[in-house]
């Protein structure tokens, strides 16, 4: 065959493409149980993170194991639906569902002998989602830690609601009065409660706004499981 000829341009650009595809494709394969297995393990680092739980250096999912003791599933009236099963749902997708319809994952902990309970958040930021864990002491009523990350926002501004100084203003705040929720990120220097607020990030103000709102979205709709302490959890 001619090499200099259009036909085997086609030919052998054809081939490589084919081989270059199946190469991919079986790379992609074998790598997605170690790739799934990744994110699971940063799922429990975040939670672990709202218990005030350092993994550094240690193993993940055995400091999991040791803190986390179920991972349940409730109804919008507060009640257990299952008793696991929370850990594999995303609070992104509940969220976009009606109410009556969402399945909410409780992480119920052990933290030094005293239960705590950790919930999920989802939402959105200046540039794009936002997310995080709210985790309780056995009141249901007082934050004992928090985490928050993001997909983009903005270095030294919004990005801030990752740093230990914004997520260390939660700790003992009050998370529902009267049956609304209460806990709230408020523009920077503009706190008037102090038992239930917190400061926004200076100069990250939509990101701040997001937060909030992804605070109060996300908790409304535990509120049933909030606000009755009779609740029973296994």
């Amino acid at each position: 065959m001619n090499t200099n000829s259009n036909v085997y341009t086609i030919i052998y650009a054809s081939v490589m493409v084919v081989i270059v595809a199946f190469a991919l494709a079986f790379t992609s394969a074998a790598l997605k149980p170690t790739q799934a297995k990744n994110v699971e393990l940063d799922k429990m680092k975040q939670i672990l993170h709202a218990l005030n739980v350092d993994t550094k250096g240690q193993d993940a999912e055995a400091v999991y194991k040791e803190y986390v003791k179920a991972d349940q599933v409730l109804n919008a009236n507060g009640e257990v639906v299952a008793e696991t099963g929370g850990f594999k749902l995303e609070m992104a997708a509940e969220m976009g569902k009606p109410l009556a319809e969402r399945q909410l994952p409780l992480y119920v902990c052990e933290v030094d002998g005293q239960t705590k309970y950790v919930l999920p958040l989802s939402g959105a930021g200046l540039w794009g989602p936002i997310w995080g864990y709210v985790g309780l002491n056995d009141d249901k009523n007082t934050v004992y830690g928090v985490y928050f990350s993001h997909a983009g926002e903005t270095p030294g501004l919004g990005a801030e609601i990752t740093t230990p100084a914004f997520q260390g203003q939660f700790a003992g705040k009050t998370v529902m009065k009267e049956g609304q929720v209460v806990l709230a990120v408020e523009k920077y220097g503009k706190v008037t409660d102090s038992s239930c607020q917190v400061d926004g990030i200076s100069g990250g103000t939509i990101t701040s706004k997001g937060v909030d709102a992804m605070i109060k979205s996300c908790l409304a709709s535990y509120d049933k499981f909030l606000t009755n302490i009779n609740v029973e959890v296994k």
